[in-house]
């Protein structure tokens, strides 16, 4: 552990000094269009004055001129120049000065006795300027200008504030060593101290060093919305903030007013590594936020297959359902991630549970028509006989949808498992040479029947035929519905006769059966002899093995 610590002690997140970054800020609201002159990674925005009406000429040249740090300039347009003037943002030159580390412009400014307390629109000042971005010798400076130190911007940000968050050390300890002014330590507007702001930001070396005397500002206290800094760590992604939060406290399963420990905001946001380290400092995967809702939930909407895996490596529960009465396995299906559907029915989740319109998983994906999606689920053995709250099927939502293909796919698998359940005795070999699928069979193998089912359908059926056969091999009255659903007019029939006898040979495939044996039966059971004889020569006059009636 101290080994770690002192790798750790001295690092400076770069990124809070890139102006991109201070830029889109939240925290520090109202920079976002403030000019920078640092030397950083990324070139800092050029902003142009032409639209600054507030600004004489000379004034927008003034104010330039401290952006660049150009003392020469700004003594060439002479003290005639108002150098307290404001533009539309209400920043003077001392702001741009103080934002790009221009000792000498602040210098200049300082001594034609500039306001140093000028805030902009959003109370920000020169010191949290210099606070922001660890200029101590500014800030010094502005202090012993007589700059008001315990001034806060429009959301309650104090230097202490603004330096913590940047990781400004030096900073840190001027002010508290040298200013005495700890009491700056307070929370701001949104219940954050120094502390959790340092932790939001992954300041790893600031919490190192506020956790020690004489400073000991380590709180673990909630902040208005219920964060503990261990939430705010996670929920942003900082690992090695996490990790020292959990090695220094024994914070781990509290909830915020939203019911969401520091384990769910991770996993909502994404940060599988925080989520891995919460895991194993033994936090509970299991607690389920006030709108229901388990990290399973955020996980599979996403699609995320390693974080999914991770929590489930945890005995994660599957099952729970939000306020909507949706469990992962639903926003699998809406969101069509199929890997983490399979991993979900590997881990045994409950397939038939329904959400708030009492539909399944099953419900969703034929409203989707995701073949693949219907095709996992079907092998997964769901109850299709649940109905949604307008008393519909999978099957039905399938046929009211006008979706052919997924009525097909759930036909088969109806008459498959109720075929199945009466040949329990048969053994888990029974596809190793014909694989379970119930998707259309484009095989070259079966070419020779499929074309003879829709010949049979549209050459020698007659209107009702197709239904007379369907009746002879149990097919259920919401099966034919659902076939007649698609397709209507006069020689509708023909599209049905075909689709019924494709679903048909699937089930004789399945069960090793000669369809054309069982169609020719079939014909002459239900008074069609002339077409079981011109269908049994087709079969003799074939090559193929499936075709022989024997």
């Amino acid at each position: 552990m101290e080994r770690r610590v002192l790798a750790l002690r001295g690092r400076i997140r770069k990124e809070t000094l890139n102006p991109a970054v201070w830029m889109r800020s939240e925290t520090m609201k109202g920079f976002t269009d403030l000019i920078l002159n640092k030397q950083t990674d990324k070139e800092a925005p050029d902003i142009s004055f032409d639209t600054d009406h507030m600004l004489l000429e000379t004034e927008k040249q003034y104010m330039e001129a401290a952006m660049r740090n150009d003392v020469e300039a700004m003594k060439s347009l002479g003290k005639a120049v108002n150098a307290n003037a404001k533009n539309v943002h209400n920043r003077t030159a001392l702001h741009y000065a103080v934002a790009g580390n221009n000792m000498e412009a602040v210098q200049l400014l300082l001594q034609r006795r500039v306001k140093v307390d000028q805030k902009d629109i959003h109370g920000v000042a020169p010191i949290h300027l210099a606070a922001w971005f660890g200029c101590l010798d500014i800030l010094k400076m502005l202090v012993q200008a007589g700059a008001e130190q315990k001034i806060e911007n429009e959301e309650g940000f104090n230097i202490i504030h603004c330096a913590v968050i940047n990781n400004h050390t030096d900073i840190i300890q001027y002010i508290v060593d040298d200013l005495q002014m700890k009491e700056l330590s307070k929370d701001n507007e949104s219940g954050n101290g120094a502390f959790a702001l340092a932790a939001e930001h992954g300041c790893v070396e600031m919490l190192e060093l506020l956790m020690m005397p004489p400073y000991n500002m380590a709180t673990m206290k909630p902040n208005k919305s219920g964060d503990t800094p261990l939430h705010l760590a996670a929920k942003c992604g900082h690992l090695d903030a996490v990790e020292l939060l959990l090695q220094s406290f024994d914070t781990r399963d509290e909830v915020n007013t939203d019911g969401e420990t520091a384990l769910y905001q991770a996993a909502h946001s994404g940060y599988e590594e925080c989520v891995q380290a919460l895991l194993e400092a033994e936090c509970d995967p299991n607690i389920i936020t006030t709108i229901k809702g388990g990290p399973l939930h955020p996980v599979s909407e996403r699609g995320d297959t390693s974080m999914l895996r991770l929590l489930l490596d945890y005995q994660t529960e599957t099952d729970y359902q939000n306020q909507h009465l949706e469990a992962p396995i639903h926003l699998a299906v809406k969101n069509c991630h199929i890997p983490i559907i399979h991993m979900l029915l590997e881990a045994g989740c409950n397939i038939n549970v329904t959400d708030q319109r009492a539909q399944t998983a099953m419900h969703l994906a034929a409203e989707l028509a995701r073949a693949d999606v219907v095709e996992m689920l079907l092998k997964a053995r769901l109850d299709l006989t649940l109905q949604d709250r307008q008393g519909k099927t999978a099957l039905g939502v399938a046929a009211r949808a006008d979706e052919v293909v997924i009525v097909d796919m759930i036909i088969k698998a109806e008459r498959y498992y109720i075929w199945r359940k009466a040949n329990a005795e048969l053994d888990d070999n029974l596809h190793s040479r014909s694989p379970l699928t119930f998707k259309l069979d484009h095989r070259f193998e079966t070419k020779q029947f499929r074309s003879m089912a829709w010949h049979l359908a549209h050459q020698l059926l007659k209107p009702g035929d197709w239904k007379r056969l369907a009746s002879l091999w149990e097919f259920t009255q919401e099966q034919v519905a659902a076939i007649e659903e698609q397709w209507t007019g006069k020689h509708s029939y023909r599209e049905h006769g075909t689709r019924m006898l494709l679903i048909w040979v699937h089930e004789m495939e399945l069960s090793q059966k000669s369809p054309a044996k069982e169609l020719y039966h079939g014909l002459v059971v239900t008074g069609n002899r002339k077409a079981a004889d011109k269908i049994r020569m087709e079969a003799e006059s074939g090559s193929s093995r499936s075709c022989n009636i024997s």
